[in-house]
């Protein structure tokens, strides 16, 4: 017995032990980056209840449809051409036009999509969890001309951005272009996620002008506020939760100290800026604004995004801070150029995924002036080309189709000018007797 459990263990030989740790960690990774990306899908529902919360109940069926049709449209345009644009594999480093149908048409049994000859998880794994990413962008534009625009124009404005610009300007860093040989860094996307959906927010919002009512003749904002807080605040929540593994999935392994790194740092920088912007709110408008403060969560979840796996902790409070500022700041600025944001989209994905890029090389590992420099390079490469995207897109879609609805629709609501159906169909208004 004795010798057989010895010719046992020489049977083991370090080519083997070597093959079984290898298949192990394939099957770890694989399982971490699956249910981060599951994460990172739960992340819409969250999207989906903060837009509505902040949103007039009118308009809430209308926000629902949007953010279910997105998430669609993206799995399916990014399957049948995003994923090709964004990992073309060898290209000119700018721009890339791959088969349209190059990832839905290969065979089954191609060893690249099951096995590690691909990377290590397969490519089904890498298509999941990048493709839950291809809609956030268009989910952040539509926060942003939320009660005004027309479902149908949406909708294909959604398509063509998820399909075309975010595969694009992804294809730069994370498909091996040129700003990734050049030195920028973005971890999991403060700018080529969030600050790409929203530059789409900030020329879509301009594109299909203000709600009735925000804006008087003098310039000033009137306050329009969300019809349920609950569900705003459900919603961030739901987002934190996903941004784990937003986050946490980008380091595509398992590797326990770096997912746990990041895990922390994200989490830091999510209370950082929730704590700046509600003291801000407190310091600076009188009382603590709840919708303000839910935003600073965010603000920090954006900021700290770019360079989540290269800060230490102190760093990431830090960041979550002055996001968190920058983002009171900016709502009310953005109000003073008259342009309409109901979720506050703008402030906190374009102004504070600008702010954690950057923040990549003042802070972290990687700080140093040339790598601001590489940053900078890299915001203003992203950003040229997506404001360019979207200003033809949005004009061709408004010189033809249109992308306002009508003011009696307004003030109808789009639940029933858009779709004949309520969300609400119960409430009555409250009637006092005398």
């Amino acid at each position: 017995m004795a010798q057989e459990a010895e010719a046992a263990v020489e049977a083991v030989t370090p080519d083997a032990a070597l093959a079984a740790a290898n298949e192990a960690k394939f099957l770890v990774n694989n399982l971490w980056i699956m249910l981060a990306g599951c994460l990172v899908f739960i992340m819409h529902l969250g999207f989906a209840t903060v837009e509505s919360g902040l949103s007039a109940s009118k308009n809430t069926v209308n926000i629902l449809f949007k953010n279910a049709m997105i998430i669609c449209i993206g799995f399916l345009t990014y399957a049948l051409c995003g994923f090709n644009i964004m990992y073309p594999g060898d290209f000119n480093g700018y721009f890339t036009m791959s088969a349209v149908s190059g990832f839905i048409s290969r065979p089954l049994d191609d060893p690249s999509l099951m096995t590690s000859a691909y990377a290590d998880y397969t490519w089904y794994t890498d298509f999941f969890f990048q493709a839950v990413f291809a809609a956030t962008a268009a989910t952040i534009v539509s926060g942003a001309v939320a009660g005004r625009i027309k479902l149908g124009p949406f909708l294909v404005f959604s398509t063509i951005f998820v399909a075309i610009c975010y595969p694009i300007t992804g294809s730069w860093k994370w498909g091996g272009g040129f700003l990734d040989e050049l030195g920028f860094y973005d971890f999991a996307g403060s700018t080529l996620v969030h600050s790409v959906g929203g530059w789409g927010a900030l020329v879509m919002a301009i594109l299909v002008g203000p709600r009735l009512g925000k804006f008087n003749a003098d310039g000033s904002a009137n306050a329009i506020p969300g019809h349920n807080l609950t569900l705003a605040c459900i919603g961030v929540f739901l987002l934190w939760f996903g941004w784990f593994g937003f986050n946490g999935g980008s380091v595509l392994s398992a590797d326990p100290g770096l997912v746990s790194l990041v895990l922390v740092t994200t989490s830091m920088a999510a209370a950082a800026g929730g704590v700046a912007t509600g003291l801000a709110s407190w310091i600076f408008g009188g009382k603590p604004d709840l919708s303000m403060s839910l935003n600073g969560i965010l603000a920090g979840l954006v900021g700290i995004t770019a360079g989540a796996d290269q800060m230490v902790v102190w760093e990431s409070v830090l960041i979550g801070l002055i996001a968190g500022v920058l983002v009171y700041f900016s709502v009310l600025f953005v109000d003073k150029l008259r342009v309409d944001d109901p979720v506050g989209a703008i402030s906190v994905h374009l102004v504070c995924g600008i702010w954690g890029t950057l923040a990549v090389g003042i802070f972290g590992a990687l700080a140093s002036p040339a790598q601001i420099g590489y940053q900078l390079a890299g915001i203003g490469a992203i950003g040229a080309f997506t404001v360019v995207f979207t200003l033809i897109v949005g004009i061709a879609i408004k010189a033809t189709i249109g992308l306002r609805v009508s003011d009696a629709e307004q003030v109808e609501g789009l639940d029933l000018g858009e779709h004949n159906a309520e969300c609400y169909p119960d409430f009555q208004p409250a009637v006092v007797e005398a």
